[in-house]
């Protein structure tokens, strides 16, 4: 499977493997959504479930599910775009406390913030 990773101006656009035809979004956006959540990170939270019956609706899963997929029932999350993230050079793999489960998972941290 090849996860393509590419440039639009300053910003950088992930695609989803799964996410059907087109189907991605652009890194500053998730950015800006961990921005106003305040947490400095976002737990990964892949589930092989539809979308209500997710159990972490604050995971990066649930929120490509929301806002950048017409496939809201089909795990989004994947590791290839977790690496994709990481290979912006903006984000680092990290195990963090899930805000839903309270367990430590799998998660993205900003390292950097400055689109260039």
């Amino acid at each position: 499977m090849n996860l393509r990773l590419w440039e639009d101006g300053m910003d950088q656009f992930i695609e989803l493997p799964y996410g059907g035809p087109g189907a991605g979004f652009p890194v500053s956006a998730l950015i800006a959504h961990m921005r106003r959540t305040g947490a400095g990170y976002i737990i990964q939270g892949q589930q092989n479930c539809i979308l209500e019956e997710h159990t972490k609706p604050h995971s990066l899963d649930v929120w490509l599910r929301h806002n950048y997929t017409e496939r809201k029932d089909t795990r989004q999350a994947v590791n290839q775009v977790v690496k994709a993230l990481v290979a912006t050079g903006y984000f680092e793999v990290a195990c963090l406390p899930c805000p839903d489960s309270g367990r430590q998972c799998k998660a993205v941290r900003l390292v950097s913030a400055e689109l260039s």
